[in-house]
C-alpha cells in the first residue's frame, strides 16, 4: 500500500451523531484506509492529543489511533482496527483526571483499570495485539469507548457531566491545553 501524508481535519464535538453510536467495523484494508489513518494521525497531532477514534474526525469507522506513555513513560505508537479491549478478571482501578478532544477545554476524574489489552487489526490486516498500563491502558479504554458510541462524560455523574458539558460549548475548539486528550 501506498503511504501519503495525512492533513488535519476538523474535530467532532461531543452531540454529534456519529459520536453517540457504535461505529462500523472495517472490512477493506485499501489505499483509502492508509489515507484515513494518516489524515487521523495528523488531526490528533494538531490538537495535541495522545489518542483519537475515527468518528472524532466524522468518519464511521472502528479504528482508533494512539502516541502515548504506558505507566513506565514508553511510548507507543499504533493503529488498531476494529479494536476488542481486554480488561483483567481482577481490575484494580485508577481514578486519574481525563479529557477529550471532542469536550474541549474540559477535564474530570473518571476511574479506570490500570491495564488493559486490544487486540484488532493493523494496516496490512494482520492481527495485533497490544497491553497497556498507566495512560496508555487509559488511552485503549478511552478510544473504544468512543467505537462504542460512549464519551468520557457518559461515564460521570449527570450533574457533572452536565456542567462539563456547558462550560466545553463555551471553548472555541481543540487546541493548547489539550495535551492529555485522547
Amino acid at each position: 500500500m501506498q503511504t501519503s501524508a495525512g492533513a488535519p481535519r476538523p474535530i467532532t464535538r461531543y452531540g454529534t451523531p456519529v459520536l453517540h453510536r457504535r461505529c462500523a467495523e472495517v472490512t477493506d484494508f485499501d489505499d483509502r484506509l492508509v489515507q484515513l489513518v494518516a489524515d487521523m494521525f495528523a488531526s490528533m497531532y494538531a490538537a495535541h492529543g495522545v489518542g483519537l477514534a475515527a468518528n472524532q474526525i466524522g468518519v464511521d469507522a472502528r479504528i482508533f489511533v494512539v502516541d502515548c506513555p504506558d505507566a513506565t513513560g514508553t511510548h507507543t505508537v499504533a493503529t488498531v482496527i476494529n479494536p476488542v479491549l481486554h480488561l483483567p478478571e481482577h481490575r484494580e482501578l485508577v481514578t486519574d483526571s481525563e479529557g477529550c478532544l471532542s469536550v474541549p477545554g474540559q477535564h474530570a476524574d473518571l476511574a479506570r483499570c490500570a491495564t488493559a489489552t486490544v487486540t484488532g487489526f493493523d494496516l496490512d490486516g494482520q492481527e495485533i495485539r497490544l497491553d497497556g498500563t498507566g495512560t496508555l491502558a487509559r488511552c485503549f479504554q478511552h478510544e473504544v469507548d468512543h467505537l462504542d458510541g460512549l464519551a468520557y462524560v457518559d461515564r460521570l455523574p449527570t450533574k457533572l457531566r452536565k456542567q462539563i458539558l456547558a462550560a466545553s460549548a463555551e471553548h472555541p475548539g481543540v487546541g493548547a491545553g489539550a495535551a492529555q486528550d485522547a
